[in-house]
């Protein structure tokens, strides 16, 4: 066995029952390292604003190796489940609306009440839709 093998195996059991890296503890090091890089050009013009840059990316660090290092499964992956949820929510309607501009088949109306969704073919001339969710009327032309 060479030595480049002994160093894997004794890493892989080093990080035998850890965290890891996950999604939350990839975003906070390429958090980590645009700080870094900021705080870099900040030093020279702004010194004090590189200094809290600086320790903010350390502090970020810090944490995404105490992450990595953690042998709390649980909180870990819940974190990480918090962080997913958010990350959805924040880049999931934006990825929806662009399918919605891309499809030229229907238009879509968006009820008043409930911020419901709802898809009509093209060509149907002015119609009244019923929301599925609170049964409210939404006029409109196809």
């Amino acid at each position: 066995m060479g030595f480049m093998q002994g160093m894997k195996k004794g890493f892989v059991r080093l990080m035998y029952g850890r965290n890891g890296a996950d999604q939350l503890g990839m975003a906070t090091v390429w958090t980590c390292l645009v700080l870094d890089i900021i705080s870099m050009f900040l030093q020279r013009r702004v010194p004090v604003a590189g200094a809290v840059l600086y320790w903010a990316a350390m502090a970020l660090w810090a944490l995404a190796i105490f992450r990595m290092f953690s042998k709390n499964l649980y909180k870990r992956r819940e974190e990480n489940s918090r962080w997913m949820q958010l990350r959805s929510r924040l880049l999931g309607g934006r990825q929806s609306a662009k399918e919605r501009h891309a499809d030229k088949e229907h238009k879509y109306f968006t009820c008043k009440s409930c911020k419901t969704i709802c898809r009509v073919p093209v060509g149907k001339g002015s119609v009244e839709i019923t929301c599925p969710k609170c049964g409210a009327k939404i006029r409109g032309k196809t």
